[in-house]
């Protein structure tokens, strides 16, 4: 990662993707009611839109984590987190939508903040995951952006069910 060119597009594709795709997903949620966010699911036993948007606003939260750690600490080790598992754990489909959304937004403008603030020598950092291996900054932010894609494609696809 120590190419400027290289950087200087993370900075102004990726980047800017974080935010775009968060603003796509308002526009996706704005006329989504509670009730709509709680019941209509993706297959009998999967998440429900509610459910989705916990789980992007607590994984932005646990990919800031991971960032800040590769920052302070030499090559640390990731946790790996069970997805279902902690949307069982936070009762997830007993939160309000919008607020959830509200909280990601506030997230994701902090994430946003950290990879601007970052220095050429700061974006070489990396850690690692038990299973992936080696994790550079490079890789959490196409990460992010990636994350919320597939999300949102999920989200739209349950939301068909109400048409």
């Amino acid at each position: 990662m120590s190419d400027p060119t290289l950087i200087d597009s993370m900075l102004r594709w990726h980047l800017p993707l974080m935010s775009r795709t968060l603003e796509t997903l308002g526009h996706i949620l704005a006329r989504v009611s509670q009730q709509q966010a709680t019941t209509l699911r993706d297959g009998a036993d999967g998440w429900t839109v509610l459910e989705v948007v916990c789980h992007l606003r607590d994984y932005d939260r646990i990919f800031q984590e991971r960032a800040n750690s590769i920052i302070a600490q030499d090559n640390p080790l990731f946790q790996s987190y069970n997805p279902d598992e902690l949307a069982h754990e936070r009762n997830y489909n007993t939160s309000e939508l919008h607020a959830v959304y509200a909280e990601l937004c506030v997230s994701r403008t902090r994430y946003v903040e950290f990879f601007q603030s970052l220095n050429p020598e700061q974006w070489q950092r990396h850690g690692t995951y038990p299973k992936l291996g080696v994790f550079s900054l490079a890789d959490g932010l196409m990460q992010v952006t990636g994350h919320d894609l597939i999300h949102m494609e999920q989200i739209t696809r349950i939301l068909l069910q109400a048409e």
